[in-house]
């Protein structure tokens, strides 16, 4: 009985004790929620009064950038256990600084960004500054001369010492405020994680790099397939080690060098980048009464450029400047009307000298884009191909609709009387025009006769409307 009384006493206490502590739990919890309120009561006033808004939590959590293709380079350094075997370490430790100031330096060279270091373990970045198709290869080519820079090092201080390891993924980041007062980013997310771990497991002297980058720089260098990478939520993923550039595109100076085939490959794919914000300054730019020297004019030169050109047998490189010109060709309209070309050389000189193209590459360029001027006299080939892409809407099926753009943009700047004077117009120069090369006289030729029936029923119909 008085085991039983004992047990009730105790469930009794228990649960007085329990009643208790459900009080404190409420008072508290009470608590936390004023203090949130008040918190955000705090927040709220300084954001409504504050002079630097970016101190506030909310923008800076506005500021925080994700960025969807950034190629991260691990740099992991070893051999420091073998330091305590040498009676001057000191020797070792002055070439490691050495090896690292010309890491820095090359990575500036290439724009390619420091985002971390941590001792002897170093994290960099590419496709910061935007999103780009280049920057997994550019990462390689800065990771591939780092290695051959530390092993020429190493090796003058009689015999290597120091094994660098090298770790590349690409895959997207993301770019937090580093604090309220600086334009700094921390970066952080799994394609970091993902670097680091295939960076320690690459074997030293070696660069080893994700399939997801393998996929982007596969064209451009020799590589071999190394084993598998197990990733949280990606399972296990390909790794693959570079062995240097594809033999087609090694320099008969040097094995670690491109050629000039490798630079126009690369150049063909960051002309992608290029063409995408041409496109979208052209969009914003371009007065909104040009209605045939638009953004889609553009295109179709840039797109008739090429065709014509591989059917015309010109080699990559020709390619390439084309396309360029191309892009450029129209985009002085921005600036001025008149002499638009003009402009258009200009500015393509300006972005061009950005992009390592020797002097004489620029004044092709130039050339071509001042080809196009009104009436066209080419000479050369390449001349030839812009001009037939220029004017390739002559012998299209969609000639009238096109002729129409064009004479509604010349008579709001009063460049034209009528529609009936403007296709006598089109009907004089159509007549007298010639396309250039075979090419086009084989694609346009037919068509651009048919334009000359279309136009003369147009200019009858006219006639004969007016003497009603």
């Amino acid at each position: 009985m008085r085991e039983t009384e004992n047990f009730l006493d105790r469930v009794k206490r228990l649960a007085g004790r329990n009643k208790a502590l459900q009080g404190q739990l409420e008072q508290l919890v009470s608590r936390i929620v004023e203090v949130e309120n008040q918190s955000r009561q705090y927040q709220d006033v300084l954001l409504k009064y504050s002079t630097d808004k970016a101190e506030t939590i909310h923008d800076r959590r506005k500021l925080t950038r994700r960025l969807r293709m950034v190629s991260v380079l691990y740099i992991s350094v070893q051999g420091f256990e073998k330091l305590y075997r040498l009676d001057n370490p000191n020797v070792k430790v002055d070439l490691l600084d050495e090896i690292y100031l010309s890491f820095e330096d090359i990575a500036f060279r290439n724009n390619i960004v420091k985002l971390n270091s941590l001792g002897d373990m170093m994290l960099y970045g590419a496709g910061l500054q935007g999103e780009n198709r280049t920057n997994p290869i550019d990462t390689i080519r800065v990771a591939l001369e780092m290695l051959e820079t530390a092993q020429k090092l190493d090796d003058n201080s009689n015999g290597g010492f120091w094994e660098i390891k090298f770790g590349i993924h690409t895959g997207p980041v993301l770019a937090i405020p580093n604090d309220n007062r600086s334009s700094d980013f921390n970066f952080s997310g799994d394609s970091i994680n993902t670097a680091c771990r295939i960076g320690e497991s690459a074997q030293p002297g070696t660069i080893s790099v994700s399939v997801m980058t393998y996929e982007l720089i596969k064209e451009f260098f020799d590589t071999e397939l190394t084993g598998y990478m197990p990733v949280k939520y990606k399972g296990n993923i390909e790794t693959y080690s570079i062995k240097g550039y594809h033999p087609e595109f090694i320099s008969a100076d040097s094995i670690s060098k491109p050629n000039g085939h490798f630079h126009t490959r690369y150049m063909l794919l960051k002309f992608m980048d290029l063409q995408e914000e041409m496109l979208d300054y052209l969009e914003v730019n371009l007065p909104d009464n040009l209605y045939y020297h638009n953004v889609k004019h553009t295109i179709d030169v840039v797109t008739e450029v090429e065709l014509i050109g591989w059917a015309e047998g010109i080699n990559e490189e020709e390619i390439l400047l084309l396309k360029f010109a191309a892009l450029f060709h129209d985009a002085g309209h921005t600036i001025s009307y008149k002499d638009h070309e003009y402009h258009g050389t200009v500015m393509a000189r300006e972005k061009l000298n950005s992009y390592d193209y020797s002097q004489e590459q620029i004044d092709i360029v130039c050339r071509l884009i001042m080809a196009t001027k009104m009436p066209p006299r080419p000479k050369g080939i390449l001349e030839k191909i812009i001009c037939d892409a220029d004017l390739d809407y002559l012998g299209r099926r969609d000639f009238i609709p096109v002729s129409n753009a064009l004479y509604r943009e010349f008579k709001e700047r009063d460049m034209v009387p009528s529609l009936e004077e403007w296709n006598k117009m089109q009907l004089n120069f159509i007549r007298q025009h010639q396309y250039f090369t075979e090419t086009a006289q084989q694609l346009r030729e037919v068509n651009k006769n048919s334009q000359i029936s279309r136009l003369e029923k147009l200019i009858q119909e006219s006639v004969e409307s007016n003497s009603l």
